[in-house]
């Protein structure tokens, strides 16, 4: 088992630094968002479960040569207050941090999604005050705010899409579909799920660089993901406009973008600077507009099929590997 901890470790330092650096610089999740997506998530997972189990396992070599029966005997010990011969307080220490790592993990996804839930019912309860439905878009809410703002509120089976009338006033009827069809891949998708799940990794680990950067890339990647899907109902430069007209707007730039002409002349200068705004913490939407805009005004090739299928391959032996070390041992 002292093999099994060991390689387990190794794989978490990896998964915990290098290769998640490597995949938040690299270019070509942009090209198959999708694919990013889920290596992400099987980054996470796999590194965490690496983590838990090469505690888990270091702690219990005194107690036996497999999972099963190393439990079993953790259990005895437990009944009959003895510990076996060779157990020291590096074992106990790690067997306990296995268990408050695992814990705190997964209680605190638990308060994220509980804690989440009742911000949407709260949520649903004032945009039912406030808004107006908008003609003829069923599950469309309008709200009076001078502010370009869209965003989509889910709910079990009350979802909601909310736009603001600044928003209506500055794009065209194009932009709007662009915007609305964006919103409602995100609720299609149920891309909040997967950015609670790494909004709560962060959280509970809010000294851990590496958490704050893969909530960063994922919350782009759902962006790019929900652009793509709006991509099928507008043009590629109809989707550009929009985003760079309200990202910008919201940014504050100093000369307004009234005009489709400006939006696309600033996406196009946003796309020539690919390394712009590709800072580790974008804490304002405009931060998240270059990239964006980038790959709608210079298209790209998505993924070549084999490339496709090496990062789900890959992706498959992280969620599989570590699970098989713990319990194959």
């Amino acid at each position: 088992m002292n093999t099994a901890a060991i390689l387990l470790a190794a794989i978490a330092v990896l998964l915990a630094w290098p290769v998640p650096l490597v995949l938040a610089r690299a270019q070509w999740p942009a090209r198959s968002p999708g694919v990013a997506l889920v290596l992400w998530q099987a980054i996470a997972l796999a590194g965490g479960t690496s983590m838990i189990g090469s505690l888990l396992l270091y702690g219990l070599v005194p107690f036996g040569n497999s999972l099963p029966q190393s439990i079993v005997a953790v259990g005895a010990g437990l009944r009959t207050g003895a510990l076996p011969a060779g157990a020291s307080f590096i074992h106990v220490l790690a067997l306990g941090g296995a268990i408050l790592l695992g814990t705190h993990l997964l209680l605190n996804l638990l308060a994220t999604f509980v804690r989440a839930e009742r911000q949407r019912r709260h949520h649903h309860t004032l945009i039912a005050l406030l808004s107006d439905p908008l003609h003829g878009q069923p599950g469309m809410r309008v709200i009076d705010h001078p502010a370009p703002v869209a965003y989509c509120l889910p709910g079990a089976g009350h979802s909601a899409t909310v736009l603001s009338n600044g928003l209506l006033s500055l794009l065209d009827a194009d932009q709007v579909r662009a915007v609305i069809a964006h919103e409602q891949a995100h609720l299609v998708q149920q891309h909040h799920l997967v950015l609670l799940a790494f909004k709560s990794w962060h959280s509970a680990l809010p000294w851990f660089p590496i958490a704050n950067r893969a909530e960063n890339a994922v919350a782009l990647l759902v962006e790019m993901l929900a652009d793509d899907h709006a991509r099928r109902v507008v043009d590629d430069r109809t989707l550009a406009r929009a985003i760079a007209l309200v990202g910008f707007a919201l940014a504050g730039v100093a000369t307004p973008l009234t005009s489709e002409a400006d939006a696309t002349a600033l996406a196009a200068a946003s796309a020539s600077d690919p390394d712009r705004g590709r800072g580790a913490a974008p804490e304002h939407p405009a931060h998240q507009v270059t990239p964006r805009v980038a790959r709608l005004v210079n298209p790209i090739v998505p993924l070549h099929y084999t490339a496709t299928a090496g990062a789900l391959t890959v992706s498959a032996v992280l969620l599989t590997g570590p699970a098989i070390i713990l319990f194959g041992f």
